[in-house]
Order: C-alpha cells, then structure tokens, then sequence
C-alpha cells in the first residue's frame, strides 16, 4: 500500500484522503495507517476536532471527525521532501472548507429568516381579536453542528431517514421556544421547518438535509440537570449552538442554563478525556498487523453511523 500512496503522490502531488481512496480503491484503514507510518509521506489536518456524545463509548465522550472521516475529508498528504507543495493544498483544502461552511451558515439563516417572517405575518393577518400579532420575541432558533465549527464539508452521504444522497454537512437546528408563548406558534413553526426541509432535501440541485428540534425553555431546564445521557446530548448542542434568528434574550436565557451544575466545566472535561481517547485509539489501530478491521476496532476508526456513508 505505501509503494502505491509514494507512486501516486508522485504523479498527481498531494492527495486528500479521499483523493487517495478514490483511486486505490475502498480500503481506508490500509491507507491511512500506510501515510501515518510512512517516513516518506508527511500528512496536515486542517480545521480541528470536537466533542461528539456517544452512548456506545465509556464516558460518552469521543471527538468528531471520526479517524476516518478527518482523514478523508480534511486531511491532505504529501511527499515528505516536497513541503511547500503540501502546505499549499492543504491551505487550499482549509479555504474550501471554510467557504462550505459559511455557505451554509448563510442558506440557515436564510431559510429561517424566511420562516420567521412568514409566521410572524400569518400570526398577524389571523388575529380576530385585534390584540398584537405574535413575532420573533416568542422563540429564537440555534444553528448548532459541524457548521459552527467552521468545519462544514459537501462529500456527499445519504440522509438518515430517506437514504436520499444529501451535500455533506446537514444543518442542525434548535427552536427555543418562550415558555408562556401563545398556543398553536409551535406548530406553525414544524409546519413551516418541515415543508423547507421537504423541499431542499428533494430539489436534486439543492440536496441540503435540514435537521431541527422545537422545544420551550422549561424542557431545557430539565435537560440542564445533565444527569442522563438524553439530556447530556441537548447540552453540549446547547453550549456550541448560535444564534440564527429571534429573541437574544431567550437564547441567553437558554445559554444560562448550563451555568447550572458546572455544565460547561463538565463538557470541557469530557472533551479532554475524549481526546485521551482518541490518542490511544490511533496508537492501537497503527499497532495492528492485520489491514482489515472489524468489531470495536472498526467503531474506534468511524461510527457505526457512518457505515454507510463510507461503503
């Protein structure tokens, strides 16, 4: 495998990870062990990594990108004694990354700018009673995933739900809802995420998977207790999520929240043992003799989610 990787760095220049898989064939664990243990490949990652909750491992705690998914995704490998051509790939894989993300970013925004303005004027032209019509001040909503990270990629995968091959990188979406907002507000909202997302996961030139959870703020309370892993998930979305659209004070009033039980200090030490984790997971899958991986060693190097993604 390492005489193919030296053969084809020298013919084409610097690789991403899924560059190489794209021409050696489907075995990524044989070729990012090869570039890890080589003296003649020098590899960069770009971007960075962060805590992922995961109820399958000790703790829950592990990082994202899975191994294999940094490496096919944001890592660019090259000859060793050709530096300056690597570095400049690698700069260029950041920029599209970065670029991925703040597209993203943007159609959020924009998908629920749109939303909100259309429920605030339905609120508005149905109100019988001539009391004031509901806005924005009701609810906030949160963009919180890969895109927050700035690590925003478009390999295509398929949606969990419909199998429908969506660009990358879906965009997570929480809705916080005030607790005495008006009844029937939450609904409009489902009603309307729901048909967006229905449209852009359909519309072959579009293909964005949005995913969202509408929830009012006592819920969060609850969630904040951080004493089961249902509601240790919620906070560490919590705690990475921006603010797309809506009230600033609900979404710092939901910030606040895991001030409560040292919830951040708690996701900050969890991100640290995960990446003990992952330290001794890369040393013990490059110690395999064997190229082919299967049970716990295939979930050290990606999810049992990405499965199908990477077949």
């Amino acid at each position: 495998m390492e005489d193919q990787i030296l053969r084809l760095l020298a013919e084409r220049g610097p690789q991403t990870g899924a560059g190489l898989r794209e021409v050696l064939g489907d075995d990524g664990f044989a070729q990012w062990k090869a570039c890890r243990r080589s003296d003649e490949v020098a590899i960069r990652t770009v971007g960075r990594r962060y805590l992922r909750l995961d109820q399958k491992v000790e703790g829950y705690a592990r990082l994202s990108p899975s191994i294999l998914r940094e490496f096919l995704t944001y890592t660019v490998v090259g000859l060793s004694n050709d530096p300056a051509a690597l570095e400049s790939r690698a700069e260029a894989l950041a920029a599209r990354i970065a670029e991925i993300s703040a597209a993203k970013l943007k159609l959020a925004r924009r998908i629920i700018t749109e939303i909100g303005a259309r429920v605030s004027g339905h609120e508005t032209a149905s109100d019988d009673e001539g009391t004031p019509g509901l806005d924005e001040e009701r609810y906030c909503v949160l963009v919180a995933g890969d895109i927050v990270y700035g690590m925003g990629h478009d390999a295509p995968r398929p949606e969990r739900s419909t199998g429908r091959m969506v660009r990358g990188s879906d965009l997570d979406l929480v809705v916080i809802m005030h607790d005495e907002a008006p009844e029937g507000l939450a609904k409009q909202l489902d009603d309307a995420i729901y048909q967006q997302k229905y449209r852009y996961l359909i519309n072959p030139s579009i293909r964005e998977e949005i995913d969202y959870t509408i929830k009012p703020l006592a819920r969060l309370k609850e969630q904040a207790e951080f004493d089961t892993f249902k509601h240790m998930v919620p906070c560490k979305i919590l705690d990475e999520a921006l603010l797309l659209y809506g009230s600033e004070v609900l979404y710092n009033a939901a910030k606040d929240l895991l001030n409560r039980g040292r919830v951040r200090e708690r996701l900050a030490e969890m991100e640290q043992a995960a990446a003990k984790g992952r330290d001794l997971a890369e040393k013990h899958l490059l110690g395999r003799r064997e190229e082919s991986l299967g049970g716990e060693d295939l979930y050290l190097f990606h999810t049992s989610e990405e499965s199908e993604e990477f077949e």
